[in-house]
């Protein structure tokens, strides 16, 4: 074979590729790392400076305090300003949000699963692209026209209430507005309205990671536990349910982080009781109380951060 004799005493099978181009291809085949360098330059400045820089500035924002005679920020290392997320009112916002977030994913698992499971064990060719269609399409319309289209379905004069009227059931609604914790004037303006709606928009994130670890058990186990005498329920929870846990653990983390964080749906649908979300934006946008925004918007990191830490203790993570 014919080669090429560079000038620096080395041979090549290729020639030099002429133009600005080929010179830089050149360069970049001759030295692998410096491409790797270039391609993620970008990306880590972009997670470095604008996502972790912008996370330590809330934290740094979090330790000052406003100043109750001039309403500016004064910027002195303190505690205090997380010492009055330990006020009752501020406390109440902390406890009712973290339970309507457990409770949105403790529905949205027990939703989600047996539709996961349908779809993993047993649909097939259309029926399998059906699932994904269905799961997938409430994906595709903006966030805002779904909760706008639940205020109305919710709402006094809204289709539900027509449904329950036609269906002669209209005391069995009442009856769950008249509750004292979850009920109101109507669904569209109660916390068990707020919570249907947060399970409606969550409910895909949920599916879809407890379907992919479903479709990973091999079927061969769960046929073997039956023939060693487990019946279904000991199946379930010997075989299935720690097979299937990764995945559960993937959707819970995006159900709870996202209800916790979520202000939109709160104002909308919902009674006057804030959220952490809402309070974050009354803190900044209305009262122009940074520190106190900084300190409730640090509480859903911890809250996550101390929940990642229980899951991957327990083991939650080892098979992804």
């Amino acid at each position: 074979m014919t080669t090429l004799t560079l000038s620096a005493g080395k041979t090549s099978i290729l020639p030099r590729r002429g133009g600005f181009f080929g010179r830089l291809s050149d360069v970049f085949w001759r030295h692998p790392k410096l491409l790797l360098f270039l391609m993620l330059t970008p990306p880590l400045l972009w997670l470095g400076i604008i996502y972790i820089g912008s996370l330590i500035a809330l934290l740094l924002q979090s330790f000052f305090s406003i100043d109750d005679f001039s309403g500016l920020v004064n910027y002195e290392f303190t505690l205090s300003t997380y010492a009055q997320l330990l006020s009752p009112t501020n406390f109440d916002i902390i406890i009712r949000t973290v339970m309507m977030a457990a409770l949105v994913t403790l529905a949205s698992a027990l939703i989600g699963f047996p539709i996961a499971y349908y779809a993993a064990r047993y649909a097939q060719g259309k029926w399998k692209a059906l699932f994904y269609l269905g799961v997938m399409l409430p994906l595709w319309s903006s966030y805002l026209v779904k909760v706008y289209a639940w205020k109305l379905i919710l709402a006094k004069e809204g289709i539900l209430t027509w449904i329950f009227e036609k269906l002669s059931l209209s005391w069995l609604l009442d009856g769950i507005l008249n509750l004292p914790v979850v009920g109101g004037n109507s669904l569209s303006v109660s916390y068990l309205g707020t919570f249907i709606v947060f399970v409606y928009i969550w409910l895909p994130y949920m599916i879809l990671p407890t379907q992919a670890a479903l479709e990973r058990v091999p079927g061969n186990l769960i046929e073997a536990s039956a023939d060693l005498g487990a019946n279904p329920g000991q199946t379930f929870r010997t075989v299935l349910l720690p097979l299937a846990l990764p995945g559960i653990v993937a959707g819970s983390i995006f159900t709870f982080s996202l209800t916790l964080g979520d202000y939109i749906i709160p104002q909308i649908i919902g009674s006057s009781r804030l959220f952490i979300g809402q309070a974050v934006y009354a803190q900044q946008g209305t009262a122009g109380n940074v520190p106190l925004a900084a300190a409730f918007s640090v509480v859903p990191i911890v809250i996550m951060a101390l929940y990642l830490w229980l899951a991957k203790k327990q083991g939650a993570f080892d098979a992804l």
